[in-house]
């Protein structure tokens, strides 16, 4: 039986989490900026579909890229090298949001970025805890992603592309100034192959969690918001 959460009640512990990876945790409670920042320091998560409760998750094993350990194809390399694009950062969170939402997604129904989870992700964007990077070409936004920083911490949520490449080009930036800016783990969440292109890998929930409880502490390097990307990352 999964916990059913009230406001005010904590997490469960996560030997409650169904034994299967997706790691079903707990069902309930709200998407207050609060309850978010609570939930993802400590690698929990909301995904749930329109029409649902709020269901709260924490996959085991858990997929994860330690900057490092990008990779980047020879035929991105060389879309990169063009310069056909521009990067900007934190310029339409709601918009890229909204793109993702719209992006179809193999063996799935519809999407989980709800209206609530469009203005719970919003206000945490307003106060400088949720970032999109996002991918311009001919003035026009082609692509993008969006998620949570905590600490030197960051976690992704989703992406999307309008033109070949365009998510890729604004996740490798991403990737780059985040190493730059001495973050230690990017969340993945679930393994997929397109990840793993990139050089993310699954790592036990409990490695995942004890990375957690020191990296959301750490002083964060970059203090200010919204966001600027160093203009040399694709070079």
């Amino acid at each position: 039986m999964i916990p059913w959460l009230n406001p005010e009640d904590p997490f469960p512990p996560f030997s409650t989490a169904l034994k299967d990876p997706s790691g079903l945790l707990a069902a309930g409670a709200d998407l207050s900026p609060e309850r978010l920042i609570h939930a993802y320091r400590q690698g929990i998560f909301p995904w749930f579909s329109s029409g649902d409760p709020i269901l709260w998750w924490s996959p085991d094993p858990r997929m994860v890229l330690f900057p490092g350990e990008l990779k980047v194809t020879r035929s991105l390399q060389k879309t990169l090298r063009k310069h056909a694009f521009e990067i900007r950062v934190d310029t339409c969170f709601r918009a890229v949001m909204s793109a993702c939402a719209k992006a179809p997604r193999d063996g799935q129904n519809g999407t989980w970025i709800t209206a609530g989870m469009l203005d719970a992700y919003d206000a945490l964007h307003q106060q400088g805890i949720a970032h999109s990077v996002e991918t311009w070409i001919d003035g026009a936004l082609a692509g993008g992603l969006y998620g949570i920083a905590l600490g030197r911490a960051f976690y992704g949520e989703s992406m999307f592309a309008h033109s070949t490449d365009a998510s890729k080009i604004a996740f490798v930036h991403l990737v780059r100034q985040l190493q730059r800016w001495q973050y230690e783990i990017i969340d993945c969440q679930m393994r997929t192959d397109h990840l793993t292109r990139f050089g993310a890998r699954e790592i036990p929930r409990s490695e995942f969690s004890a990375l957690l409880a020191k990296l959301v502490n750490c002083n964060n390097p970059v203090t200010k918001s919204p966001w600027k990307f160093d203009d040399d990352l694709h070079e």
